[in-house]
């Protein structure tokens, strides 16, 4: 088999079909930092062509980008070489411009605690929108990573 092609055959072995489940939830930590999971089930998924609705390189992808100064398009190359959830912690950890676990930690916390309130304005106009109709009503939407989790059953 071609080098390339057994990469794609690792990387679709690895992948989820996001039109039939979902991505790893906001709070599963990989190389230490929230999102990193799902972040790293989309981006598979999209190499894979099984990606469904999901988007790669999402605002909250870009959350982690813009904090570690990671390039999406890089990431999704070493991603595409089959890559493991460890291996790609580890790459994580070597390419990104945090070097501080303090600082991760704290990034980490801000964004499990962000409310709505504190997003870029776009983002409160499509989520004001979004939650009524993916949440069901009484469900209480606190942070933003509760409206991934209620809307993809975890709470």
């Amino acid at each position: 088999m071609p080098y390339v092609a057994r990469l794609m055959a690792t990387v679709s072995d690895l992948a989820l079909d996001l039109s039939k489940e979902f991505p790893r939830s906001p709070r599963v930590l990989v190389g230490g930092y929230v999102h990193a999971g799902r972040m790293l089930d989309k981006c598979r998924a999209v190499i894979a062509g099984t990606a469904g609705e999901y988007h790669y390189n999402c605002p909250l992808d870009r959350y982690f980008f813009d904090f570690t100064g990671i390039d999406h398009a890089a990431f999704q190359d070493f991603v595409a070489t089959g890559a493991s959830d460890d291996e790609v912690g580890a790459w994580i950890n070597e390419h990104s411009q945090v070097k501080s676990r303090e600082e991760v930690v704290q990034w980490n916390n801000k964004m499990r605690d962000m409310r709505i309130s504190e997003m870029p304005v776009p983002l409160q106009m499509f989520l004001e929108d979004y939650i009524p109709q993916v949440i069901p009503a009484g469900k209480p939407v606190r942070v933003w990573f509760d409206v991934y989790d209620i809307e993809e059953g975890r709470q």
